[in-house]
């Protein structure tokens, strides 16, 4: 699967909950234009149905995205392998 660019999805999930905070005293942020299509656009993005299955899924992608990566040693390749030293022809 597809994943989002983090910073794109960061700026989804920040702008969907300060939307979601503001609209808390006036009823479910889901009234709000705005807040649907962040809703509807966080779904699509994660592969969900529902915005509170795609904010967690997005707070997962988000944290793993800033783990560090693993290093990893690639193999050597094989016209490497055969290659002699210098010298030694």
């Amino acid at each position: 699967m597809l994943r989002p660019n983090p910073a794109v999805l960061r700026r989804l999930v920040d702008e969907y909950e300060a939307l979601s905070a503001a609209d808390a005293g006036r009823g479910p942020a889901e009234t709000n234009p705005r807040a649907r299509d962040l809703a509807y656009t966080l779904c699509v993005t994660t592969g969900t149905r529902d915005v509170r299955r795609a904010l967690e899924a997005a707070h997962q992608w988000l944290a793993a995205a800033s783990a560090p990566a693993r290093e990893t040693i690639p193999a050597p390749a094989a016209a490497e392998a055969r290659v002699p030293a210098a010298g030694s022809a």
